[in-house]
């Protein structure tokens, strides 16, 4: 981890592992400890299901720190376990009571000592009937009540052994007013625990057949919120004395990233090693470079992207065609993409989760095809439009007309071109703007129709709305929608393409627009 700091024991932003409040510069999340407190004394079994790096590891460390005055805290973890482990449920059993037994020498000595006797070194397998009474004479002989909190729970989730563990697990549960058992037990993963047979078996009539229906919904918001990250910035530029606006960059972090904790630490991490500004310029920089490396986060979303050809199909329609996609969580795709916290709904509709997700599967999907003519004449002209740091976007629209009536003809196919406009634009942009800039489209004005498009470029930003053209009424309403919208992002110029299928149409720049003190640009193609 690079850390600019001057002296060795500044805390750092840190993406590799575990947070500690201590070592890292993090956000409190105290409100998120004190719910899972009352559910824990409730004995409330539960799973904590979020996509990569987006915090569950932490949370169960703090959790573990949190609540070991009032409880027996075991937090294991299944990462590592090989599939042998997991075969069977008398293998999941002695590979769970093992881990157990390792951290029981700092936890409870009496325990260890006993689990000791039970599970020698070597050990295999331990028979169901037996594993029970072990966990029942360990929380017989504890001083204050057991919780288990079993992190990386997907390593084990390939194995039919691990579903029949979780079983014994309910059975013992459900008993627990006899016999004694765990407090609560919190597994931690990707993977909702319903949804590990995914992993194990394709038939879709088995998929959601659930070893674990005892556990109650986590419904916990763990993403970051602006004040969150506002109050971590406040503590930082305490630490190294620089005067900024943690507020205005803390809400600019957030709206890029929707609070989801490895893109909020990356881009302050990237800021910091970086040496950028902490203000506008400085964040759309460390936007662009977290779009440009290699990540682990990205990684993923590319696996699941060839693992899922459903998902990626949806998330290609969501961002390209403007599809409405109403979000209905029992639908496979749409309860993937949330388990993976690619989407989350809006107002009923299936959206993309976050700006920097967006951008980043635009080009993604982009650069899947071989380069368009219209992307070559993009790469090819890009150096007329960016003068002393700005865009002529005037220049790059009246370009595009012309291309784009070269290349599709007007007639020649009108539904490919009705279904591919914005890509087709997005298309011609990213050569220009690349490894410079960046773009997204705003979720709120995102329709069939209409779509704005925000392109950061060396702090500047512009507005482009891409609509289809249906008639004079509805583009006025469209003109003042963006007058408006220029307005709350304190812009003087907006700019509209118009993707029209009248045959006496007039291509090309209009006559400006002055409307509520704004100027709006057109093209029509």
């Amino acid at each position: 981890m690079l850390c600019t700091s001057t002296t060795a024991s500044m805390k750092i932003f840190n993406t590799a592992g575990t947070c500690r409040p201590n070592e890292h510069y993090m956000v409190d999340i105290t409100d998120r400890l004190e719910i899972i407190r009352g559910m824990v004394a409730k004995g409330d079994y539960f799973c904590i299901n979020r996509g990569r790096q987006y915090g569950k590891t932490t949370t169960l460390e703090a959790i573990s720190y949190r609540l070991s005055d009032e409880y027996c805290i075991f937090n294991i973890s299944f990462e590592g376990a090989d599939d042998s482990s997991f075969e069977t449920a008398a293998t999941s059993n002695a590979n769970f009571l093992k881990r157990i037994k390792r951290e029981s020498r700092i936890v409870d000595g009496q325990i260890y000592d006993y689990l000791k006797s039970v599970c020698p070194p070597g050990l295999n397998a331990i028979e169901d009937v037996d594993f029970s009474e072990v966990v029942e004479e360990m929380c017989a002989m504890s001083s204050k009540p057991i919780v288990v909190l079993i992190d990386e729970v997907d390593q084990a989730g390939n194995n039919q052994g691990f579903i029949k563990f979780l079983g014994g697990l309910r059975n013992m549960y459900l008993k627990r007013e006899s016999h004694p058992t765990f407090q609560s037990v919190i597994l931690a993963g990707v993977y909702d625990i319903k949804n590990l047979k995914l992993k194990i078996r394709t038939e879709e009539e088995h998929q959601y057949n659930s070893p674990w229906n005892i556990a109650v919904p986590f419904d916990v918001d763990m993403s970051l919120s602006a004040k969150g990250i506002a109050d971590m910035l406040a503590e930082y530029k305490a630490d190294h004395n620089l005067t900024f606006d943690e507020v205005f960059v803390g809400q600019m972090i957030r709206d890029y990233t929707a609070g989801y904790p490895f893109l909020v630490s990356r881009i302050c991490q990237i800021i910091d090693t970086e040496q950028y500004t902490w203000d506008k310029e400085g964040v759309l920089k460390a936007v662009n470079a977290l779009l440009k490396e290699g990540n682990t986060l990205f990684d993923d979303i590319q696996k699941k992207l060839t693992q899922f050809p459903g998902l990626s199909d949806m998330l290609r329609s969501i961002i390209f065609g403007g599809k409405r996609v109403s979000f209905n969580y029992y639908d496979r795709d749409i309860n993937i993409a949330v388990m993976f916290n690619f989407v989350k709904e809006e107002l009923g509709a299936t959206k993309i989760a976050c700006r920097i997700f967006e951008t980043w599967l635009y080009n993604y999907y982009i650069s899947l095809d071989k380069p368009s003519h219209i992307y070559q004449l993009g790469e090819y002209e890009k150096n007329q439009f960016v003068h002393d740091g700005f865009i002529d976007m005037r220049l790059l629209m009246e370009r595009f007309c012309v291309h784009f009536n070269e290349i599709y003809r007007p007639g020649h196919d009108d539904q490919f071109v009705e279904d591919n406009g914005r890509k087709i634009f997005l298309t011609y942009l990213r050569p220009i703007i690349n490894g410079i800039g960046n773009y997204y489209c705003e979720a709120q004005t995102r329709d069939l129709t209409r779509t704005d498009i925000i392109i950061d470029y060396l702090g500047q930003q512009y507005i482009v709305e891409l609509k289809i053209w249906r008639g004079q009424s509805y583009n006025e309403r469209g003109e003042k929608q963006l007058a408006e919208y220029l307005e709350r992002y304190n812009l003087q110029t907006g700019y509209m393409v118009s993707f029209c299928f009248n045959k006496n149409k007039q291509c090309g720049l209009q006559p400006p627009v002055e409307l509520n003190g704004r100027t709006l640009i057109e093209a029509i193609v």
